[in-house]
Order: C-alpha cells, then structure tokens, then sequence
C-alpha cells in the first residue's frame, strides 16, 4: 500500500488471499505472509516502475485498529468452548495457562470429545487431555517455565498427572 497521514490507510498497489489451513497457526501464517509479501513486494514494484500500477483506496468503513496483544490475553479459559480454544492456543502460539501454580505454555492442542470439569485432566496416559466448558483439548505439545517445548507423551514421563488434576 501507499503511505499517507493514517495508520495502515493509504491505497492499496496489490493485495492476495491466503488460506488459513487447520493446521496454521500464528508461526506458520507468518512464515507464509512474509513469502508472499516478498514476493508481490517484487512484483509491485516491477508494476510501478513499467506504469502498470493501479492505487485503489480503502474503504473508510469497517476499518478498526488492531491493539497489540497483551499478555492476559493469551491465557487459557477453560470454561470456554474446545474449537475455541483450540483456535486460541493457534493464534497465541502458545497460549498460557498453569498447573500446580507453575506457568505452562501450550503450543499445540486440538479440540476432542470429552467432558468433565473445566481445565481438569480427564486424560493422562500417552495423550494428555483436558475437559473445556464444552467438550476437551488434547493437548500435543506444551512447556514448563524454563524448559523447552515437549510432546505431551514426553511431558507425561517426568511429570505424571492424574486425572482430575486442574489446569489454570
């Protein structure tokens, strides 16, 4: 886009979409969104300098500001939905709730059958799966404070939970 006096408001030279597959989440997007961007950002510039460069202006309405994320806001509700939360710890990536107190980092989870109370363990042997407001994640990938990102079946082997332990 063109720049001007606004924040992200000036013409747009080249726009695409780009699908969000169910397994993207916010590292992998970004990895494509920069690809792509490199790539129009060539193509663009091409089009500017042979005259072929068309501006075409944003609309005034249904533009908003987007804040920065903070980081309250990638904390887990367990009383929340699954497919909600499974979309959560994809944008966030990771999400954060905790377990005994200590800080946990989710950073790859998927939305499960399950029932129980929320943010309590209702599955702990190989598959570490946790009850939601309505159905469970199965949590696939997580990290305590200070250590480094494990599969839910290595998690499990040093740290072994029973069901009914709370998450958040």
């Amino acid at each position: 886009m063109q720049m001007d006096a606004g924040l992200d408001t000036g013409p747009v030279l080249a726009q695409r979409a780009v699908p969000i597959l169910p397994e993207d989440d916010a590292s992998t997007l970004e990895d494509k969104l920069a690809a792509l961007g490199g790539e129009m950002i060539v193509e663009a510039l091409a089009d500017i300098a042979a005259g072929l460069s068309r501006a075409i202006p944003q609309p005034q309405s249904g533009a908003t500001y987007a804040h920065k994320i903070r980081k309250h806001e990638a904390l887990i509700d367990w009383t929340q939905d699954a497919p909600q939360l499974e979309r959560a710890v994809r944008a966030y990536h990771p999400a954060a709730t905790s377990l005994a107190g200590e800080p946990i980092r989710v950073w790859r989870a998927r939305a499960v059958q399950g029932e129980g109370a929320p943010g309590s363990v209702i599955g702990a042997t190989g598959e570490l799966t946790v009850a939601c407001g309505n159905g469970a994640l199965r949590i696939d990938e997580l990290q305590r404070a200070g250590g480094r990102r494990l599969a839910a079946r290595d998690f499990l082997r040093g740290r072994p939970l029973s069901a009914g332990t709370r998450f958040g």
